[in-house]
């Protein structure tokens, strides 16, 4: 999607995220994960090379986490770079924003940034990793040259050790997980996560309705997977 149409978008998704969290959608640090019907409707859906897909993310999600968070970022990381080709709504979805569950995600094999962030994020929930040291991270990000380079809208998943920690941010441009001050390409706009949303690292409190954030959680419980 354009740069500005997608910053919109996108700060309409972290407020949503806020909301929904408060509400109680997706503010644990577990999913419950109905992997029969998640295969069956991958299968039904998207055909073996999906049903395959969604598998290999089962796998990933009923291994035991390694004793390091690090690594399990890592494994996450790793997954969702592999497992998806970047692309945009209008060509996968013929819609100008579209907020893809994981399932239709991998069912594709292609997304957008904020598809590869919603991947990581609920795949670390699922691997036992705090809902409060995950942020979903709004950037600018530069890309090419300096000659030629140009500024796009962006966004990344940001791991925060401790509240005030530098965040390490897993990116589906680069699949090495470098903290945010070797990152000098991407320029942070504002984060969120369930506590609230951050600009220049202060908190402002969550405003506006339900809606995109709503309907993907609501998707993703229909396909077998609750927050």
């Amino acid at each position: 999607m354009p740069s500005t149409r997608r910053y919109q978008s996108t700060l309409k998704l972290c407020r949503l995220v806020l909301l929904c969290l408060a509400c109680g959608w997706g503010g644990s640090s577990a999913l419950e994960v109905n992997a029969d019907r998640l295969q069956s409707l991958s299968a039904s859906r998207y055909g073996a090379k999906g049903a395959k897909a969604v598998s290999s993310w089962l796998q990933l999600m009923r291994g035991a986490a390694p004793a390091q968070e690090k690594e399990t970022l890592a494994l996450a990381n790793d997954f969702w770079n592999r497992a998806l080709l970047s692309g945009e709504d209008a060509t996968i979805w013929k819609q100008a924003d579209y907020w893809a569950t994981p399932l239709e995600s991998l069912g594709k094999g292609a997304g957008d940034c904020e598809d590869y962030v919603i991947g990581k994020y609920f795949t670390l929930l699922a691997l036992g990793v705090p809902a409060n040291k995950l942020r979903f991270i709004y950037v600018r990000a530069r890309i090419g040259g300096a000659a030629s380079s140009s500024q796009v809208a962006h966004m990344v998943l940001g791991y925060y050790e401790t509240p005030n920690a530098v965040p390490l941010v897993l990116d589906s441009l680069i699949s090495t997980i470098l903290p945010a001050t070797q990152r000098r390409d991407l320029t942070p706009v504002f984060s969120f996560n369930a506590d609230g949303v951050y600009v220049d690292g202060k908190p402002a409190a969550p405003v506006d309705r339900l809606s995109r954030w709503r309907d993907l959680l609501q998707r993703m419980e229909r396909e077998g997977v609750r927050p």
